[in-house]
């Protein structure tokens, strides 16, 4: 099925006629509910980052209400009550209004006895030392091929495998192994001691931190102070050691 001439034509005016239509119905609520700001993000993200500081965000802005759902999948923002979402990439979502927030690093960690009795991940013979802690997210083919392992003969075949970013730093924590970890959730844990870094340089990764939203809610000011704040946040955030 395809348009007709006329169709085409039209097609530019439906379109903004849907999308006045879908801030005419974002107004709507936010009239009945009160100020309020729905957010989509990771949930590793949500809990071991940005929780922590919503403290200061609430004491700045104490009459509006965050609403936070956590999803790997892009945001339909057409279909979906979101306002904006937070979402790990390279900026590619063109149809969006998009601002790079923070990078991200991937680092090597454990508790400081294993690292005691293992020492640095900088090379093969050191990173097969370890059993390793595996997770869907963060591979550590990723490190392997950073630092130019061969796969076969440098990572350990042994320990367990989690598709759970947060639960691989549980897991570390637990003495279970060496974990490559996203520094973001790491950081907390590795500043007070609690877990070590075990190489001399962290892997900046591909994807950073992105915050987006649809065109439409680019007059909504509490976007613009949520957005704000988040930047702020992300400035002060350090970035890990040998970076």
């Amino acid at each position: 099925m395809s348009l007709t001439a006329e169709g085409r034509k039209l097609l530019p005016r439906v379109a903004q006629a849907l999308e006045d239509l879908e801030q005419a119905l974002d107004e709507s609520r936010n009239v009945r509910s009160g100020r309020s700001l729905r957010i989509s993000l990771l949930s590793s993200f949500l809990n071991k980052w940005l929780t922590p500081r919503l403290p200061d965000f609430h004491s700045a802005h104490p009459d509006l209400r965050l609403s936070f759902v956590t999803s790997n999948d892009l945001v339909d923002f057409v279909r979906s009550d979101q306002d904006a979402a937070v979402r790990m990439g390279r900026g590619t979502w063109t149809t969006l209004e998009r601002e790079k927030i923070m990078d991200e690093w991937l680092v090597p960690v454990c508790t400081p006895a294993l690292f005691k009795k293992h020492g640095i991940a900088d090379d093969a013979d050191h990173l097969r030392r370890y059993t390793l802690i595996h997770g869907m997210d963060e591979p550590w083919s990723l490190w392997s091929e950073s630092y130019k392992f061969d796969d076969d003969c440098a990572l350990p075949r042994t320990g367990m495998i989690f598709d759970d970013s947060a639960a691989v730093i549980v897991a570390a924590k637990k003495a279970q192994g060496l974990a490559l970890a996203r520094w973001s959730l790491v950081a907390d844990e590795v500043l007070s001691g609690e877990l070590v870094v075990a190489a001399s340089k962290p892997l900046l990764n591909s994807l950073a931190y992105w915050f987006v939203y649809p065109g439409r809610n680019r007059v909504l000011p509490d976007i613009a102070a949520f957005q704000s704040w988040f930047k702020m946040q992300a400035a002060r955030f350090p970035a890990p050691p040998g970076a």
